[in-house]
C-alpha cells in the first residue's frame, strides 16, 4: 500500500501548489508590462486621430465657404489647395488607423498566447490526475481491505480517489470554456486583419485622389495662364459645349424606343444612399405628374460633394463599364464615370468622378467604395450626379459629337422613357 501513501502525500503537499503554479504563473509579468506599452499606443493613436478629424472638419467648413463665394480663378485653386490639405489629413488619419490596427492584432496575439498557455498548463494538470487516478484504479481492494489500513484511511483513499475524478470532470470544463474563448478571439484577430487590408485598399484610393487632385490644379493653370480673362472665357465656353452636348444627348435618346414596363422594376426605397452624407443640389428631370420624369430638364440628382469623398454602390450589382468622356471631350459629359448594374432590375451611372476605384467585370455589394467624387467632365463645381434607369434598356454606346467636331464619347445610353427618379427609389430624405 505504499503507492497510497505515496499518492497522499503527493496529493495533498504538492498536488494543489502544483496546480495553482500551473494555472496561474504563465509568464504574466512579462505578458502584463507588453500588453500595458500596447494599450497605451493605441490611445496615443486614438488622440491622433481625434486631432486630425477635428482639422478635417475645420478644412470642410473652409471648403463650404469658399464654394459659397463668387466663382473665380483664385476661389477655385483656393479650394483645390484646401482640398488637397483635407485629403493630406484624410490619409493621415488612415495611416494612424493602420498603425491602432496593428497594434490590436499584436494585442490580441499576445491575448491568444496567454490562452493557448492556460490550454497546455490545464492539459498538464489533467494528465497528472488521470496518472494518479489510474494508480488508485489499479489498487486491490481486497489487498486494501486486508491491509494494516484503518478503515478510516481507507475511505479517506476512496474520497482522494473521487476528488481526483470530480478534479479531472472541472479542469476539462474549464478547458473547454478557454477553448471557446480562444476561439471568439481568432473570430476577431481575423476581422482586424481584414479591417487592416480596408484601411490599406482605402489609403491607396486617398493618395490616389490626392495625385488628380494636384493634376486638375496643374490643368487649371496651364489652361488659363494664372489669369482670371482666361479662367472665366474658360467657363463660358464649357458651358455652352455642355448646353450643345446636352442637347445632342437628349434628342440622340429621345428617338430610342422603349416601353417602360413598371411590373419590372421594384418598389421604392430600395437603393441605399451612395455618399456617407447626404445633400441635394439639383433633382431629376421634371415633375409631370405624381412622379419626375425626363421629358425636361436634369437627366439625374446631383449630389454636393465639394470635396472627393466615396462614392458607393447602391446596392448589389456588376459594375458593367467604365470610362472617361473628358479624354475625347473635355468638359462635355459625365468626365469619369461609372456604370452599375443591379440585381433588381435597375442601373446606375455616377459621373464627374475624380478617381475610379471599381473595374469593369467587378460583383459589387452594397456599399462597396466604387470611386471617389470629382469636378471632371460637364459642371461648374464639383459633385456626383446619379442617373438610375430600368437596367434592361441601357447600353454603353459610342456617340459621335457636334460640341466635339470629329470625337466619339463613349458612355451609358437610354432612351429617355428607361430614365428614373433616384430620390423614388432612395431612402426618405428630408433637406
Amino acid at each position: 500500500m505504499k503507492q497510497f501513501k505515496d499518492y497522499k502525500k503527493y496529493y495533498k503537499y504538492c498536488g494543489f501548489a502544483l496546480l495553482v503554479a500551473l494555472l496561474v504563473l504563465p509568464a504574466f509579468s512579462s505578458r502584463a508590462q507588453t500588453a500595458a506599452e500596447l494599450t497605451s499606443r493605441i490611445n496615443e493613436k486614438n488622440a491622433e486621430i481625434a486631432k486630425l478629424e477635428r482639422e478635417i472638419r475645420a478644412f470642410q467648413q473652409e471648403i463650404d465657404k469658399l464654394g459659397k463665394e463668387k466663382t473665380s480663378l483664385s476661389n477655385s485653386i483656393k479650394q483645390l489647395d484646401v482640398s488637397r490639405r483635407k485629403l493630406i489629413a484624410d490619409i493621415s488619419v488612415t495611416e494612424n488607423k493602420i498603425d491602432k490596427t496593428n497594434f490590436r492584432i499584436q494585442e490580441l496575439s499576445l491575448e491568444i498566447g496567454d490562452k493557448e498557455g492556460i490550454i497546455r498548463n490545464n492539459m498538464n494538470a489533467i494528465a497528472a490526475e488521470i496518472r494518479r487516478a489510474h494508480e488508485l484504479d489499479m489498487a486491490n481492494p481486497i489487498v486494501t481491505m486486508l491491509s494494516d489500513k484503518t478503515f478510516t484511511e481507507i475511505w479517506t483513499d476512496i474520497d482522494n480517489m473521487m476528488s481526483v475524478r470530480e478534479a479531472i470532470i472541472n479542469r476539462t470544463e474549464e478547458l473547454r470554456g478557454v477553448k471557446v474563448v480562444l476561439e471568439d478571439t481568432r473570430d476577431v484577430t481575423t476581422q482586424a486583419k481584414n479591417e487592416l487590408v480596408a484601411l490599406r485598399s482605402q489609403l491607396s484610393d486617398q493618395k490616389k485622389v490626392v495625385d488628380d487632385n494636384t493634376s486638375e490644379k496643374k490643368k487649371l493653370l496651364s489652361q488659363t495662364q494664372n489669369s482670371e480673362a482666361s479662367y472665366q472665357r474658360l467657363l463660358k465656353d464649357q458651358e455652352a459645349k455642355k448646353a450643345l452636348f446636352e442637347k445632342e444627348i437628349f434628342d440622340y435618346q429621345s428617338q430610342l424606343k422603349y416601353i417602360l414596363d413598371p411590373k419590372t422594376l421594384p418598389g421604392p426605397g430600395v437603393l441605399s444612399w451612395p455618399l456617407d452624407h447626404v445633400y441635394v443640389t439639383q433633382q431629376f428631370g421634371a415633375k409631370t405628374g405624381p412622379h419626375r420624369t425626363y421629358v425636361s430638364g436634369h437627366s439625374g440628382t446631383d449630389f454636393r460633394a465639394r470635396t472627393p469623398v466615396r462614392a458607393m454602390a447602391m446596392a448589389d450589382g456588376i459594375v458593367k463599364g467604365v470610362g472617361d468622356t473628358d479624354l475625347a471631350c473635355p468638359g462635355a459629359s459625365f468626365g469619369r464615370w461609372v456604370y452599375i448594374e443591379y440585381n433588381n432590375g435597375l442601373g446606375s451611372t455616377y459621373g464627374h468622378l475624380s478617381t475610379i476605384t471599381a473595374r469593369e467585370g467587378q460583383a459589387v455589394k452594397r456599399g462597396d467604395v466604387v470611386g471617389y467624387t470629382g469636378g471632371t467632365g460637364r459642371v461648374t463645381g464639383p459633385h456626383l450626379h446619379v442617373s438610375l434607369y430600368a437596367a434592361n434598356a441601357v447600353k454603353l454606346d459610342a456617340v459621335p459629337s457636334k460640341a466635339c467636331p470629329g470625337k466619339i464619347l463613349k458612355q451609358p445610353i437610354a432612351a429617355t422613357s428607361a430614365y428614373l427618379d433616384p430620390m423614388y427609389y432612395l431612402p426618405p430624405y428630408t433637406q
